[in-house]
């Protein structure tokens, strides 16, 4: 209907024109003649072109103008959701900055895991953190007093709006604003069990299953077992190699390796891990070689080439809680952040600080 009522109109302008076209003069010798095909042709392409302007123009309720958007700063947002505040004591200047909870967490998310991750494993990782430092402050009495933490992993990796925006750079802006509703949209929340909050363990990348917290560190705990985490072999961490020299590895582990090392007897656990390993006679957990020798995890193969020996391993990190690249990899595939933590800590439910903060008075 549309094409018919174009060609309609170009037929009544080839008759305006007349049936045999026109001649335009150049000069006073020289005239060049139009076709009626001609005129068809550029006047069909010029309504062609200029009618969706005029449509838009004729039904457009507002002016229209250039979209500018401006990074929103939502500092006092993550301020005014914060009941607590945290002393984090400065590693590079030794004074305690008095921050939020709320802005404090989402500068440990900015710290502990990528910008790029999708927004629920943001969120995840936001609830690890929330749940890390309550606990913290519940445990050392700092609610009540103004014991300071740590910026370090002796804790959580904590950097300020400054520093971010110095390893960000241009980036600065999304990112911060990416982590900021990831945090806001679970402010308050935390994970508990038996109504405390728990040890919210999380490293980088499992070798496809996390560890049970008996089998790294001594104290067994019930919603930190070993589940699957098939996600993780996309990471770009899972696969590392890392050649030490025989003499530094004897150095390291206090021993002298007087044979080739050739299949050494070797335990796993649960996860497929290195429990215990036997090296020129003395046993070694894999916890103690994976620390000692620096190693990425303790799930590694060994290999001894002439004067060098090759620790293949797999995953990046202790094995135990929540694998940040298993939620992302979670987050891809639909799933949201209540169903990532429920994933990787066994049994927990999500509370409030505030039901915990209550609890914790009462019993006391």
């Amino acid at each position: 209907m549309y094409s018919y009522s174009i060609i309609y109109i170009v037929y009544i302008v080839i008759n305006f024109f007349g049936l045999e076209g026109f001649t335009i003069r150049l000069n006073s010798k020289k005239r060049v003649h139009i076709k009626p095909v001609i005129v068809l042709i550029t006047t069909l392409t010029i309504i062609v072109l200029s009618l969706p302007t005029f449509i838009i123009i004729l039904f457009s309720k507002e002016p229209i103008e250039e979209s500018i958007s401006e990074p929103t700063n939502m500092e006092s947002d993550l301020t005014t959701e914060s009941a607590v505040t945290v002393n984090v004591e400065r590693s590079a200047t030794n004074e305690v900055e008095a921050v939020p909870l709320e802005q404090y967490v989402a500068s440990v998310v900015a710290s502990e895991m990528p910008a790029n991750f999708e927004l629920e494993a943001l969120k995840a990782q936001a609830l690890a953190a929330r749940t890390y430092i309550v606990q913290y402050l519940l445990a050392t009495g700092s609610l009540e007093t103004e014991q300071s933490i740590t910026d370090t992993v002796q804790h959580q990796v904590y950097r300020s709006e400054e520093e971010l925006k110095e390893q960000w750079g241009a980036e600065y802006h999304w990112k911060i604003e990416k982590i900021n509703e990831a945090v806001l949209t679970t402010a308050g929340q935390i994970l508990t069990y038996d109504q405390m909050p728990i040890t919210p363990a999380f490293f980088s990348t499992s070798n496809g299953k996390t560890e049970n917290a008996e089998d790294y560190w001594e104290n067994e705990l019930p919603y930190l077992v070993s589940v699957e985490s098939p996600w993780d072999t996309a990471s770009p961490e899972y696969l590392d190699q890392k050649s030490i020299q025989i003499s530094e590895t004897e150095q390291l582990l206090n021993i002298t390796l007087t044979e080739p090392i050739n299949e050494p007897r070797m335990t796993y656990t649960d996860s497929g891990r290195v429990q215990t390993i036997e090296l020129a006679g003395q046993i070694f957990t894999g916890r103690e070689i994976r620390e000692k020798l620096d190693l990425r995890s303790t799930d590694f193969e060994i290999e001894q080439k002439n004067d060098h020996i090759v620790f293949t391993t797999k995953g990046y990190g202790h094995g135990v809680g929540m694998s940040q690249y298993g939620a992302n990899g979670m987050a891809e595939e639909g799933k949201n952040y209540q169903e990532i933590v429920a994933h990787y800590y066994h049994g927990i439910e999500i509370s409030t600080v505030d039901d915990v903060d209550s609890s914790y008075l009462a019993k006391k």
